[in-house]
């Protein structure tokens, strides 16, 4: 008999967004295979039968592998996977340096490609699943004095890479969308930073976990949205203010 239960992927799930959305498919009953570097040292969840984590960069093809092969030999199926893991590297475009762009390339963009491909191999197999990755409203909306030209380069492949995956494989029951992001209330941000990071949003305070996962799990029900870049950024797309 096929397994029924629901099951997500969520990478950098150790902690801020990513430990917030294995938290809430898991009250939604969902099965979650949970992936950071050490996620099993930090061991942030009840352990459960419907809990797997895995350790490993997923910028590494082999750990890529080994979340997807835990997730079918345990689980049977993949129906949600959340691209979550990455990194932020603010600086002028000049000073950024070689390993910065190959630290945000493997963070950003191998993370992406080499779960994503296999996810969608499963998801193919079932007709059916949900991919919603984690980018930055800046990508749409830069700000004067907050230098991350390569930052934004990286994840706007992000953004377009969502809306070429939402045609490819519209009739094969995939969506991919993104969450696009403001500045999140997460251990990333020192709290002493909070009230300038506050002033970058037009409603003037920072976004918390519990909005992006709310935008996360709308679009993992959403049928009818697929390419859709979702701001979540306190209004910081819309324009200068």
């Amino acid at each position: 008999m096929a397994n029924t239960t629901k099951t997500a992927i969520v990478t950098g799930a150790s902690q801020g967004i990513g430990k917030g959305l294995v938290e809430a498919f898991l009250k939604r009953g969902y099965s979650v295979v949970a992936n950071s570097r050490n996620i099993t040292r930090a061991n942030p969840f009840p352990t459960a039968t419907n809990v797997a984590l895995v350790d490993g960069d997923i910028g590494d093809p082999r750990t890529a592998a080994k979340i997807v092969d835990t997730t079918v030999s345990r689980f049977g199926r993949i129906d949600v996977l959340i691209n979550n893991a990455g990194i932020f590297i603010p600086k002028p475009f000049i000073e950024y340096t070689t390993e910065d762009f190959n630290t945000l390339v493997s963070t950003t963009l191998a993370v992406f490609l080499y779960v994503s491909q296999l996810a969608v191999k499963q998801m193919l197999r079932q007709k059916s699943g949900s991919i919603v990755n984690i980018s930055t409203t800046l990508v749409d909306q830069p700000i004067a004095g907050v230098g991350a030209a390569v930052q934004i380069m990286v994840k706007g492949a992000l953004n377009a890479v969502t809306r070429a995956l939402a045609i490819e494989y519209a009739t094969e029951g995939i969506r991919v969308n993104t969450v696009a992001l403001g500045v999140i209330n997460t251990p990333m941000h020192k709290p002493e930073t909070h009230d300038f990071l506050k002033g970058l949003h037009p409603v003037g305070r920072i976004g918390e976990v519990k909005e992006v996962v709310d935008a996360a799990l709308f679009l993992t029900d959403a049928t009818f949205t697929s390419g859709e870049i979702l701001h979540v950024d306190g209004g910081a797309h819309a324009g200068k203010w």
